[in-house]
């Protein structure tokens, strides 16, 4: 009677969820009014994408992970920067999160049916535990992404400085310069600075300026200094070719110690399957003797 409760209990839970994603609830006036009368601010210059299918399956819970305050403005920056959007992600969240749910009560229904029923804390426990781990599980793989990027976005920066002052150093001005060294690469960090410069061209900025709020949209500080030294560059004459130079050193001496650390990281991790065989090992051969001597007495 329990199992069968839970799994009435599961099926009103889907009925739910169901009529929520053909009927969802509607915007609150205040929301409306608050929209109409802000503030416009600047385009992120980062874009996102629509989702799949978890976006249509769980969209209709975004209104309520938006009222829990999700997701947090940290998490915000790592959406832009791996080109997600808020809405997907909110959708990812709660489809994982009802799917995880939903699967173990009805494998528990199939197997109840077939005759082999499981004890009812079971397939509850097993439940919440995958619920709470597919809620979870789009954050962790978002962060991870975002540092990965992160990281390859402060490597490309890195050449991007050496090539301003190379264009520098050989006479060419600050704005020539910033726009003729994102001509050379193709990856995503030179497209995102790409993008930027042609923004502030396009909406007659300063390029210091969209180099500026990109940064803060990627959450790369050296970026934003960049923009500060050009700032001065631009405006009052200064010389930043040699503050150019060494901030490009600064860069280089920090990868190259990050990548010595995660060698470093990543060797001690590869001892840890040896010392596990070599206890493996020695429980093989000292396990017979073990044995036969607690045997004998």
């Amino acid at each position: 009677m329990i199992t069968l409760a839970l799994l009435a209990a599961c099926a009103g839970l889907g009925l739910w969820a169901l009529v929520i994603w053909l009927f969802p609830p509607r915007r609150r006036l205040s929301e409306l009014v608050a929209r109409l009368e802000s503030t416009p601010v600047p385009a992120p210059l980062l874009t996102a994408d629509g989702g799949g299918w978890a976006v249509r399956v769980g969209s209709p819970f975004n209104s309520w992970l938006r009222a829990l305050g999700l997701p947090n403005d940290r998490t915000r920056q790592d959406l832009a920067i791996t080109e997600r959007s808020v809405d997907a992600f909110l959708a990812e969240k709660a489809a994982l999160a009802v799917f995880g749910l939903l699967l173990p009560g009805a494998v528990a229904g199939i197997l109840t049916l077939a005759g082999r029923p499981l004890p009812w804390a079971l397939p509850l426990a097993v439940s919440v535990g995958v619920a709470v781990t597919g809620f979870v599980l789009p954050d962790l793989m978002i962060r991870a992404e975002a540092e990965r990027r992160r990281a390859a976005f402060r490597h490309a920066l890195g050449a991007y400085l050496n090539l301003i002052h190379i264009l520098l150093a050989g006479g060419a001005g600050v704005d020539g310069a910033l726009a003729y060294a994102t001509e050379i690469g193709q990856g995503w960090s030179v497209q995102q600075l790409r993008r930027a410069l042609t923004t502030a061209r396009l909406t007659r900025t300063s390029p210091w300026t969209t180099l500026k709020q990109l940064g803060e949209e990627l959450d790369v500080g050296e970026l934003a200094e960049l923009a500060a030294a050009l700032s001065l560059a631009g405006s009052e004459g200064a010389r930043v070719r040699s503050s150019l130079a060494a901030k490009a050193a600064a860069m280089r001496s920090r990868s190259s110690s990050e990548a010595e650390g995660k060698a470093n990281s990543a060797t001690e991790r590869m001892a840890l399957p040896g010392m596990l065989m070599a206890f493996g090992f020695i429980i093989f051969v000292f396990y017979p003797a073990l044995t036969q001597i607690t045997a004998s007495l």
